[in-house]
């Protein structure tokens, strides 16, 4: 058994397995490490040397859809995309379809990925530095973001289209992206002092979204698992609103999913009209 470590990088991987696809070495020889040598009986030895006899030809349509998939983090993150690569350079297209079974794995994980990155777009919230900070720091917005795939750098060019010009950094557990509105600054090990400046900034609007938030929630329309599905558990503590949430839940659960928000809006109704016939 081989064992090699891409250090997680995708271009690394791929020059791995174009040796190994050449020399003819089968998916159960190899395994790639995800931290700690995680197969006992694998030893890490070295690559043969050369291309390898074999030539092989894939479509250019795989290693976009392998280049997708290995963003994602979880078990088997590495192999399950040689094992695809090994089926379809050996003439088995239906590895890449969703009717196999390594196919329908390859794109669940494309999905999950592409989710994810919609994820970001949805539910970073860039809070706005004091303008002496931002002026230290050459930065205009930080952002603080956990997402469960390596989607950052791939999704992040989405906030330079929407945001223009503005100077801002978004930084993660793993890794950070800062733009000066001209250029990206990619780091796979985010600098610790760039979590501290995202982690630790001062919305001075959160309190104004929370009131309205809380005053336009509609406790008549809540369903918790869409809630759930649309937005996940996990992004709560990072968004202004996310600490309201639990608590409107249990007002619903307690009766005002039935009637809450109509007998709110006839309060309001007859304070409008006491006022005009006064």
């Amino acid at each position: 058994m081989i064992a090699l470590d891409c250090d997680d990088l995708f271009a690394t991987w791929r020059d791995q397995a174009r040796t190994l696809l050449g020399h003819g070495i089968d998916p159960a020889q190899v395994t790639w490490a995800q931290g700690p040598i995680d197969d006992l009986l694998a030893l890490p030895t070295p690559l043969p040397e050369g291309p390898g006899p074999f030539r092989a030809k894939v479509p250019a349509a795989l290693l976009t859809q392998l280049e997708q998939a290995a963003r994602y983090h979880g078990e088997q993150r590495w192999n399950l995309l040689y094992e695809v690569l090994w089926r379809v350079a050996h003439g088995d297209r239906t590895a890449m379809l969703a009717g196999d079974r390594l196919g329908s794995e390859l794109q669940r994980r494309i999905k999950q990925v592409s989710r994810e990155a919609h994820h970001l777009h949805a539910f970073v919230r860039f809070v706005p530095l004091p303008e002496a900070l931002a002026s230290q720091l050459n930065l205009d917005l930080v952002a603080y973001h956990e997402p469960a795939h390596d989607i950052l750098y791939s999704a992040s060019a989405h906030f330079a289209d929407r945001l223009g010009r503005q100077r801002w950094l978004i930084a993660t557990p793993r890794d950070g992206i800062r733009f000066d509105g001209q250029v990206f600054d990619y780091r796979r090990h985010c600098p610790e002092d760039w979590r501290q400046w995202a982690r630790n900034a001062d919305d001075p609007g959160a309190e104004l979204w929370r009131t309205y938030y809380r005053h336009t929630f509609n406790p008549a329309r809540l369903n918790p698992d869409a809630l759930r599905l649309h937005m996940p558990g996990r992004f709560w503590r990072h968004l202004p609103e996310g600490m309201l949430i639990p608590q409107l839940e249990g007002l619903a659960r307690q009766g005002k999913q039935r009637d809450g928000q109509a007998l709110e809006v006839g309060g309001l109704m007859g304070k409008r009209i006491t006022q005009r016939g006064s």
